[in-house]
């Protein structure tokens, strides 16, 4: 499989490139673990925006360079930022701009090789579907630091992934959670080698977007939406979805595609 790994840089610290349809996203501070400065999280949430508005790009990858995703924030950047600013995105009014990664249109899937923790482990949180490598270690563990989760990832979508129990434990407890016991709990897809890690994310992001954007993008609405969305509401926005789905070239191309026995074009229309 050609890898994902090349590509041109956004900047020194955070790169940015699209192979085959997949924006590929990578941390590059390995000398830091990849942990994430106040500069360096304004750049990511750029390429992550970047990556949403791409008409080149159907889906998405983050991964981190030099053996690891993210070890969280660095807190030497954080010691230099005063105590009322430290909120994320810097502002202690703003919304949580991590929530850029869950709320992207498109399939986002993580590549997770090394240690993800604290920020970084959140990160992953609010990816999509995350594939990990035989060396990925996730923690969520900001009360050693005296913290809740950063950006509200693990005490609302994390529950909702694992289940309850699971999740208060390893919030509470901070514990790193092994790629195996990722696998065992459904956390993440699957365990592979930390030479394919990306490709194997690449080819998984590949298979999410094969089918109509208009399509991908409406359902993932529907999922995230429906986690605090009562049923009746739910079937409404449903049934509004599926209106416009129905009216779309997209559905039309998919019909047509399926009837001359070809593989459909798509375009998100």
């Amino acid at each position: 499989m050609a890898s994902c790994r090349k590509g041109t840089a956004l900047s020194e610290e955070i790169e940015y490139a699209v192979f085959d349809g997949v924006a590929i996203v990578t941390i590059n501070r390995p000398q830091k673990r990849n942990a994430m400065s106040y500069a360096t999280l304004a750049m990511f949430y750029e390429a992550v925006t970047r990556a949403a508005a791409d008409p080149e790009a159907r889906a998405v990858v983050i991964t981190g360079a030099g053996g690891a995703f993210c070890a969280g924030t660095d807190l030497a950047d954080l010691a230099s930022v005063a105590p009322g600013a430290r909120a994320v995105g810097g502002s202690p009014r703003e919304a949580p701009v991590g929530w850029a990664i869950q709320q992207c249109p498109k399939p986002v899937v993580a590549a997770v090789d090394g240690p993800a923790v604290g920020m970084g482990a959140e990160f992953t949180t609010q990816c999509d579907v995350r594939i990990a490598s035989t060396t990925a270690r996730f923690s969520w563990n900001f009360v050693h630091r005296g913290l809740v989760p950063d950006t509200g990832a693990a005490s609302w979508l994390l529950p909702r992934q694992i289940g309850l129990t699971a999740a208060v434990r390893l919030v509470l407890s901070g514990d790193f959670l092994s790629a195996g016991e990722a696998l065992e709990l459904g956390y993440v897809s699957a365990v592979v080698d930390p030479a394919v890690v990306v490709d194997e994310a690449c080819a998984e992001a590949r298979r999410l977007s094969r089918g109509s954007p208009l399509a991908a993008r409406l359902a993932k609405e529907l999922i995230y939406a429906g986690l605090e969305r009562g049923i009746s509401e739910h079937l409404d926005r449903n049934r509004e979805a599926l209106e416009t789905c129905f009216a779309s070239d997209d559905h039309r191309e998919g019909v047509a595609a399926f009837l001359e026995r070809r593989e459909p074009r798509f375009t998100g229309r």
